[in-house]
């Protein structure tokens, strides 16, 4: 599929713990990694033809991330946002492996104190999902809040990362 300004955009489906995984890339780099049923999926057809080509050292990577064999993505992204979503996702990428941040303190660590409510707006608009660990932001009282991709998804990521956090008595969360 080629956009509106040129760019070509195409996509594959991969397997995954967490049910099938959207890969999208545009003019070869990772735009977009999105899970079934995740809050924020633009819509199929934005996702261009089926092509696994550009995705081998995205699928590779992921591939050592749920074998536990790798704690930090290293892969050009391509994130499509406002200037303050990404200043948002940028911060979402200095979060490291196993340990979680308020919404709060990640609005203070951009130099936006009391800008929790929209650093969770953008946060929940991240369009490269487990790579840009947006899982890994939780509530000001350490209970796991929304996640695009559903709290019980958001639960086994934290988990299985090894990052503690409660959730909230209505999720019902399972582990792997």
């Amino acid at each position: 599929m080629t956009a509106e300004h040129g760019q070509h955009i195409v996509h594959t489906v991969i397997d995954s713990l967490y049910g099938p995984l959207t890969l999208v890339a545009t003019d070869g780099t990772l735009s977009g990694l999105y899970m079934a049923g995740q809050r924020h999926r633009p819509p199929e057809e934005t996702f261009g033809e089926p092509d696994p080509g550009p995705f081998a050292e995205v699928v590779r990577q992921l591939g050592a991330y749920f074998d536990g064999e790798l704690t930090e993505f290293d892969l050009p992204l391509r994130l499509n946002g406002t200037t303050f979503q990404r200043a948002v996702w940028a911060g979402l990428l200095r979060i490291p492996y196993g340990e979680t941040r308020s919404y709060g303190e990640l609005a203070d660590s951009l130099g936006k104190p009391g800008a929790s409510r929209a650093v969770g707006l953008a946060n929940g608009k991240n369009p490269i999902s487990i790579i840009v660990p947006c899982h890994r932001v939780i509530g000001s009282t350490g209970g796991l809040t929304g996640y695009g991709g559903g709290l019980d998804r958001k639960q086994r990521l934290l988990a299985f990362e090894g990052a503690a956090a409660e959730a909230p008595a209505t999720a019902n969360a399972t582990l792997f």
